[in-house]
């Protein structure tokens, strides 16, 4: 599914026309609350126009839904899965996949967005108590693999019973086209937080943005993007055995060496999709080979169990 696993999108950013005292520091900062990509939102801004710049981003998150999001029935890429079949996609959808077809071809596979059928299916087994059995996994894996889609910016096409997922990539996508919004906007101080982080500029005392993960190390961002990504973050079971990463190849939850492994980029996307494809890998040097395929990908933590 699509970005379901934040409570809370931040978004904090500043106009740099405004005097350091008067910026996202409290000074003439203004906060408005909603709701975006099904969590809470919370918005701070320091800009003359923050309230309608603040309308503006909540509108282009609600139509990048639109496009990207399975849980919009009519979004451009749930109608692609039902359908089979989509003329004249969006930009965002082809450039969306365009990017995980890079991370896919970077990682040997292993970033793969045609498993969807294979999370439904799981998802299936677990809310009746189970996993599923050899012979389902058998017949849903020959329904995935990257080679049964088609781009091209007349349509995308799907073989039959392939469906696609832009999760692992699609809360990076959003935080991206936030940030170049803002920006364009004539904010320069910005951290964007969909699950993803996403940074301009720096906070209002200067230098960078200082982030903590949640294995306690710290990490700077200053026109930089980071991941984080856990196999056993988000669970099919209550036992918490069965991680949300699939290993494409084997149908099979990706297995427990990583703990978590956090990757920072340029894109949030590029660092999303890195990071998740990262929790399939063997080893940190297969971590390594994947991500120096990518100008300023960088391994900011991996941890193991």
């Amino acid at each position: 599914m699509l970005m379901t696993r934040r409570r809370l999108i931040a978004i904090s950013a500043a106009f740099a026309a405004l005097p350091a005292a008067a910026r996202a520091d409290g000074g003439t900062a203004r906060l408005w609350t909603g709701q975006a990509l099904g969590a809470r939102a919370s918005i701070r801004l320091d800009h003359p126009d923050g309230e309608a710049i603040a309308a503006r981003v909540m509108a282009e998150i609600g139509r990048l839904e639109d496009i990207l999001s399975l849980y919009r029935p009519e979004s451009a890429l749930s109608r692609l899965n039902r359908e089979g079949h989509l003329a004249a996609p969006p930009f965002e959808l082809l450039e969306c996949l365009s990017l995980a077809g890079a991370v896919h071809q970077a990682s040997g596979g292993r970033f793969d967005p045609t498993v969807q059928p294979l999370w439904a299916l799981w998802a299936e087994a677990a809310a009746k108590g189970g996993r599923p059995d050899a012979k389902s996994l058998e017949g849903v894996l020959r329904k995935t693999g990257w080679e049964k889609v088609e781009l091209d910016a007349a349509a995308i096409t799907l073989r039959p019973g392939t469906a696609l997922t832009l999760n692992g990539i699609g809360q990076g996508y959003v935080a991206d086209r936030v940030a170049a919004l803002l920006e364009a906007d004539g904010l320069t101080d910005i951290l964007i937080d969909t699950g993803e982080f996403r940074a301009l500029g720096g906070p209002p005392h200067g230098g960078e943005w200082p982030l903590r993960l949640e294995t306690g190390e710290r990490v700077a961002l200053r026109q930089r993007a980071l991941a984080t990504s856990a196999p056993l973050g988000t669970t099919f079971d209550q036992a918490g055995r069965d991680g949300h990463i699939l290993d494409p190849e084997t149908g099979m939850p990706a297995p427990a060496q990583w703990r978590s492994v956090s990757i920072s980029a340029p894109s949030a996307a590029i660092a999303d999709a890195l990071a998740t494809a990262a929790c399939l890998m063997p080893d940190r040097e297969a971590v390594l080979a994947m991500i120096g395929r990518f100008d300023g990908a960088r391994l900011e933590a991996g941890v193991t169990v």
